[in-house]
């Protein structure tokens, strides 16, 4: 019938999943892995339940409510622009602070010439900060592990998931986040920030809290996931904002990477909550540079100004170019496919026990630690420049000559890069005037830390990003490319880097326009557009040809029913009576309590087709569609008739617009709460008032690509399948996510597997899929 009724297809629809998690298969719609933990999770009803009940509740608002309505959208969107850039400006301060404090108290001791002692310093502080990024996350909320971003996007398609956006989570990502980025993983803090922005909305939009005991009666407008859903896709454009300090590029990341569905009211809403997170932003950071923010307040959202104003680009700087686009679209399959698989061995090590998760982070830490202290030894001491336009060596503090091992007047080249945060690294490889500050060996060097580290650290139980890694992978093969160029360009090394951090942004995430505008937003520099894009656009044509974007495949590797905005090709041999499936569970428009309650306490659907049948009408004819949600609360009030005959009581005596507002993820009324007594089982149920009376139904005939197309445009929980002819029964079954999975559908017709052009067209190529 639905997704709920599908429950022997998981280790088919999910892969990372444990076949040994039957109890949980039979007592959940559905399972995936949100962050670190197996959860189950239900589809959202974007769709507005039309019934009675709506209508008359419409119908009694004034124009004063409906400005309410409308002012408090601006408002929420206000608060969380304002809410998430002080977020992102403390993530930030933090950990420029915690990692700066290490960093010289690691250098103090280098100086002193106390080598051991300074490993040891530098060893033990990464390893407590990620342990206790990953204790608080393993033990208080398990699903703030990771980016977010594939549970933020999963949702915003329709994909719902207790916790994931619970004021525990928050709380964890931001601290979790924090102490992993300042534990000197190679992992990054803008994927963090997007689901922390997330988090941030769907608070705000909640209105209220069943665990705490609070309610705001004025956010009670917000009653629905279409409401929640656009503030979630203004937090995660605010996230990316404040994490960049670019709120255009935000803005686009949102609409090209998270959405699934955008109007223009809601980019003038993101629009303006992303420029409230630059304003604020702003003023903080002007407050900084007056030296008050402490001795590393200046790093983290500083713009990477590699403005140039004799830039300039000929025809003989196009192949090299094309070469890092290639290089881009190639080493990002490859960082994707290195990804999935490693991920899919921790999901192994993390489902025995919370100690393996442990062990697995201080393993990683441990390691990552002995790698970035002793590889600086390789690289040879350089003399300091004479037209530097810094200190050099630098001395207590972040810059592009470190000493570490080096005598007076000498620094390490691959130390200036690993013995600093994340973001001031990305600001030597893209600083100007610095042509001849790196060796080649160095910088290959780094790319491999890297490249290898940035997949190995980011499966670990903690809030980890993979923006950040993504760019500083890329702009170290772009500086190497630039400097195997050399004179033979008119561009300079930085800039190199620059389209080398575009390149492999546009090979592992596919993002282009919104990749471009945070690059030019990030750098100051506008004259590197045409670039740019033709960077952007070659890496993503070659990754396409090999595997999907990163987050596509975490989300497929977790089990998110994603559903894509095109239909597979052999989708359009099938019809919708194909893949219906039974039994079907109805109701009469008049029905007995007692069916209702051994229905709801013997099926998991949230869905059920009413029908009316003679003497209510002259044939079996479909009313509508009821939610499990609005029975339940009808058997919790007890809204109850003595006989099978309507009493043509208004509805709005007995109920609240509020009795029916959706509730906060995981906070849903459980029919198990329900008591009956027996008398009570034998009276009725009026289903009429409360059922949506105009549900988007298909003719079973039609394909399954036309009702894939109209299902996720709309955004619909639940399509009724009606016959072609007339029969019996008015409704034929229901499709819900799970039927348009294709898993799904080779499992019911395995036939497709075994015919080779079918099977073309049932795996064809990355490139043909927009097609």
């Amino acid at each position: 019938m639905s997704i709920e009724a599908n429950g022997d297809d998981e280790s088919q629809t999910h892969p990372l999943l444990s076949s040994e998690k039957p109890s949980l298969a039979r007592s959940a719609s559905q399972v995936a892995i949100v962050g670190a933990n197996l959860c189950p999770i239900e589809s959202l009803d974007y769709e507005i339940s039309e019934n009675d009940f709506f209508k008359q509740d419409w119908r009694t608002r004034g124009t004063v409510q409906i400005f309410q309505y409308v002012l408090l959208k601006w408002l929420l969107c206000f608060l969380i622009g304002g809410i998430v850039s002080l977020v992102g400006f403390c993530n930030n301060l933090a950990v420029e602070n915690i990692a700066g404090v290490k960093f010289v108290v690691t250098s103090n001791m280098m100086l002193a010439r106390r080598f051991v002692m300074a490993f040891v310093v530098f060893w033990a502080s990464n390893l407590m900060l990620t342990l206790f990024s990953v204790l608080i996350t393993a033990s208080v909320s398990p699903a703030a592990a990771g980016s977010g971003i594939p549970e933020v996007k999963a949702y915003l398609n329709g994909v719902d998931a207790p916790g994931i956006f619970s004021l525990k989570t928050l709380f964890v990502k931001i601290i979790g986040s924090i102490s992993a980025v300042s534990s000197s993983l190679i992992v990054g803090k803008a994927g963090p920030m997007v689901h922390t922005g997330a988090c941030v909305a769907s608070l705000l939009g909640q209105g209220r809290s069943k665990k705490y005991g609070w309610t705001w009666s004025w956010l009670q407008f917000l009653k629905n996931d279409r409401d929640r859903r656009d503030l979630i896709a203004c937090g995660s454009a605010a996230g990316i904002a404040a994490a960049f300090r670019a709120p255009v590029g935000g803005l686009l990341f949102a609409l090209e990477e998270m959405a699934s569905w955008w109007r223009s009211a809601l980019l003038w809403r993101a629009f303006f909550t992303t420029a409230i997170v630059l304003m604020i932003l702003g003023a903080l950071i002007e407050f900084c540079e007056s030296g008050k923010c402490g001795p590393f307040g200046k790093g983290g959202l500083i713009m990477y100004n590699v403005t140039s104003t004799d830039i300039s680009y000929h025809l003989w700087d196009v192949p090299p170019v094309l070469l890092l686009g290639v290089l881009g679209g190639l080493f990002g399959s490859l960082y994707n496919f290195l990804l999935d698989k490693v991920l899919r061995v921790y999901n192994v090590i993390n489902r025995k026990c919370s100690g393996y998760k442990i062990l697995l982070a201080c393993s990683i830490s441990i390691f990552t630690s002995c790698l970035l202290f002793g590889l600086p030894w390789l690289a040879s001491c350089l003399p300091c420049p004479a037209d530097a336009e810094e200190p050099c060596p630098t001395i207590g503090q972040s810059g592009s000559y470190k000493q570490f091992q080096c005598p007076p007047g000498h620094y390490n080249d691959l130390a200036s890069l690993i013995f600093n945060t994340n973001d001031d690294a990305i600001r030597n490889l893209f600083s100007k005037g610095t042509n001849d500050e790196f060796q080649y060996s160095s910088i290959l060097i780094f790319f491999g830390i890297c490249f290898f580290l940035g997949i190995f650290s980011y499966g670990i139980v903690a809030p980890t990003g993979l923006f950040v890694p993504v760019i500083v992978t890329g702009a170290s093969y772009g500086r190497f490319i630039g400097m195997l160029v050399g004179s033979h360009s008119t561009l300079n090394r930085g800039l190199f880097a620059v389209l080398g951090a575009a390149s492999f942004l546009g090979g592992t995430m596919r993002t282009t326009v919104s990749a471009c505008v945070i690059l030019l937003e990030l750098t100051n520099n506008l004259l590197l557009l045409p670039l740019m894009m033709l960077v952007l656009l070659v890496s993503k044509t070659v990754a396409d040809a090999f595997d999907s974007n990163i987050y596509d495949l975490i989300m497929k590797a977790k089990g998110f029913p994603f559903l894509e905005a095109h239909a597979k090709p052999f989708m359009r041999q099938l019809t919708v009576g194909d893949v219906v499936k039974g039994p079907l569970q109805l109701f009469h428009g008049i029905e007995k309590v007692g069916n209702v309650v051994h229905v709801l306490r013997t099926t998991i659907h949230n869905g059920f087709p009413v029908i009316d049948e003679p003497p209510v009408s002259g044939s079996p004819v479909l009313y509508g569609l009821i939610l499990r949600a609005h029975l339940i609360e009808l058997l919790k009030k007890k809204a109850f008739l003595s006989s099978p005959e309507p009493t043509g009581i208004d509805v709005s005596e007995q109920f609240s617009v509020v009795d029916f507002a959706k509730k906060g993820s995981g906070n849903a009324n459980k029919i198990q709460d329900i008591v009956v007594t027996e008398e009570e089982e034998n009276m009725f149920l009026d289903l009429h008032p409360f059922t949506n009376a105009s549900p988007y139904t298909v003719v079973e005939t039609m394909s399954l690509a036309k009702a894939l197309i109209l299902f996720r445009q709309v955004g619909l929980r639940h399509l009724l399948v009606i016959p072609k002819i007339k029969r019996r029964s008015p409704v034929v079954g229901i499709l819900t996510r799970h039927d348009f999975m294709p898993e799904d559908m080779i499992s019911l017709h395995p036939a497709w597997t075994r015919s080779r052009w079918k099977r073309w067209r049932l795996t064809s190529p990355r490139w043909l899929n927009p097609f």
